[in-house]
């Protein structure tokens, strides 16, 4: 073994917290799966979301871009939002009981779903412009499902011991796989240039972004997902794995895909299109993050 495969060392906190979380899914896993996955989303809403301060921020997103909702909604979407982050990394975790049930329902549908077929039929590169809303990887098993692999953009988390089942669980969902930083965006690069489709994330603050507008409110958006499209004459348009009443099915819904013209006008656009999507389902969006922070 050489000195750069050794693996760097993980802090003490880092081990701890990803004991819990090991253990946690581990109890998980001895549920059948009707029952897990409700079972891990009761433990995010009730548990684990207060517990990390997820309260705190879902409320003041919402007052910021929903000053409409009553507190009785209010208070439901605090218990809602992280039900649903529970339920998703749980099914994440459950591998062939998760893409199985995907695969066998083929949920794929919406009125971007003929452009996808043809795009795979001539070999034509796609952008999939994905947000954090439902389940992400519903989307990625549909279509791995239909044999047409997506490629994945991801960051690492900052705990490595995390990193060393999360990462693998996550490909064994589809691949390939590409970590952020100057080796994984030259690999997806290429596989985008030779027709590969790339799922790229959109929804989050991004520091060197350009201010668009969200829920009507400034926010600095990534324009990547656009820039590629325009560059490599690639198919983008929005897709997204909608959580149905039952909690443990999907609707994979492909919206319409964005005509080229500049990347402010795209993904706006594509804000817009989520906007729609999450005042439809509001529990479903990760009302968590800070999207609309000032830039530092």
């Amino acid at each position: 073994m050489s000195e750069t495969d050794i693996p760097e060392p993980v802090a003490l906190r880092d081990r701890i917290a990803n004991g819990a979380f090991l253990a946690i899914m581990g109890l998980a896993r001895l549920l059948p799966y009707r029952r897990r996955i409700p079972a891990m989303g009761w433990l995010f809403a009730h548990v684990l979301g207060p517990l990390a301060g997820w309260r705190s921020r879902i409320r003041a997103n919402l007052a910021m871009a929903r000053p409409d909702l009553t507190e009785s909604e209010v208070r439901q979407l605090l218990r809602a939002v992280p039900a649903n982050a529970g339920r998703s990394l749980a099914e994440i975790y459950s591998g062939t009981e998760f893409t199985d049930r995907i695969h066998a329902a083929d949920p794929l549908t919406g009125p971007g779903l003929p452009a996808l077929e043809q795009a795979a039929q001539a070999g034509r590169p796609v952008i999939l412009a994905v947000a954090h809303f439902g389940n992400y990887d519903a989307m990625r098993a549909a279509l791995s499902g239909r044999g047409w692999p997506v490629g994945a953009l991801y960051r690492p988390m900052n705990n490595e011991a995390f990193n060393r089942h999360y990462i693998p669980a996550m490909r064994a969902i589809a691949e390939p796989m590409f970590p952020r930083g100057r080796a994984g965006l030259a690999a997806m690069l290429r596989f985008l240039k030779g027709g590969g489709w790339m799922a790229l994330g959109f929804d989050q603050f991004d520091d060197h972004g350009t201010e668009l507008r969200f829920f009507g409110l400034p926010t600095r958006t990534v324009l990547t997902p656009a820039e590629l499209a325009l560059r490599y004459d690639a198919l983008i348009l929005p897709i997204a794995g909608v959580r149905q009443p039952d909690g443990l099915s999907f609707r994979v819904e492909v919206g319409e895909p964005v005509p080229h013209s500049d990347p402010r006008t795209m993904m706006q656009a594509l804000n817009d299109d989520l906007e729609r999507l999450v005042r439809a389902h509001m529990e479903q969006w990760f009302w968590v993050h800070r999207r609309w922070k000032r830039r530092r």
